[in-house]
C-alpha cells in the first residue's frame, strides 16, 4: 500500500501533520538551546508523535528534509539510545520508532553527556588546587596569599561540581528503578501548595 502524502490527505490528516511539525520546531528549539543540532529533536518528535513506525521516505517527506540529513541525525538518535528501527510486515524498508519513556531518554543524556562535562570539570578543579596549593607552599607572601585565595575559591567550584554530580546520580539512580521522580516531584510539590479546607463544624476536635 502507498503512503499517503501530506499534500493528499483529508484537510484533518493535514492539520494534525501541521500540529506534528510545530510541536517538531518547539522541541527542535529546545534542543538547539541544549547544544543539539536542531533536527534530532525535529525527527525524534515527529516519530514520538506518530502512532506507527515510519520509513525515512516519510520521515524526509513531512520534514522536508534531505536523506543524507536525515539518514546521518537517525545515526546519531540511534547512538543516543532514543530512536531504534523496527521491521514492518510486507515492507522490506527499515522503520523508526521513538523511545517513549522520556525520563530514561533524558537520563540517558544526563549520563551520556552532562556526567562527563561535570567530571571532567571537576578533574580540572583538582589539578589546578594541586598547582595553586604549591604556589602557596613555596612562592613570596604576596604569591602565597593570592593562592591561597585562589585556593578557597577552586575548592568552592570543585564543590559545586561535586554536588552537581551527587545530584546527577540521585536522579539517574531513580532513572533505573522507573519511579518516575518527575511525576513523583510534582505530585508531591501539589501537595504542599494545596491549600487546606478548614474543618466544617462538629468533625473533629
Amino acid at each position: 500500500m502507498s503512503e499517503v502524502t501530506t499534500a493528499a490527505a483529508p484537510p484533518a490528516t493535514r492539520s494534525l501533520h501541521r500540529a506534528d511539525l510545530a510541536a517538531a520546531e518547539a522541541v527542535g528549539a529546545l534542543m538547539e538551546l541544549w547544544g543539539f543540532r536542531r533536527q534530532l529533536g525535529r525527527i525524534w518528535t515527529v516519530l514520538f508523535l506518530s502512532e506507527r513506525p515510519l520509513a525515512a521516505p516519510e520521515l524526509c517527506s513531512r520534514l522536508d528534509i534531505s536523506t543524507g540529513l536525515l539518514s546521518m541525525s537517525l545515526a546519531e538518535l540511534r547512538e543516543w539510545g532514543v530512536v531504534r528501527g523496527v521491521a514492518v510486515d510486507g515492507d522490506r524498508k527499515e522503520h523508526y520508532q521513538a523511545e517513549t519513556n522520556v525520563w530514561r531518554l533524558v537520563a540517558h543524556v544526563l549520563r551520556e553527556r552532562e556526567r562527563k562535562a561535570v567530571e571532567a570539570a571537576l578533574a580540572t578543579f583538582d589539578q589546578l588546587l594541586a598547582e595553586v596549593r604549591a604556589t602557596a607552599a613555596h612562592g613570596d607572601p604576596a604569591a602565597r596569599a593570592l593562592a591561597r585565595f585562589k585556593a578557597r575559591r577552586l575548592e568552592m567550584l570543585a564543590g559545586l561540581c561535586q554536588a552537581a554530580l551527587n545530584v546527577l546520580r540521585l536522579l539517574l539512580d531513580s532513572a533505573r528503578v522507573d519511579l518516575g521522580p518527575i511525576k513523583a516531584l510534582s505530585e508531591a510539590f501539589g501537595r504542599a501548595v494545596r491549600p487546606r479546607l478548614p474543618t466544617p463544624p462538629g468533625d473533629g476536635k
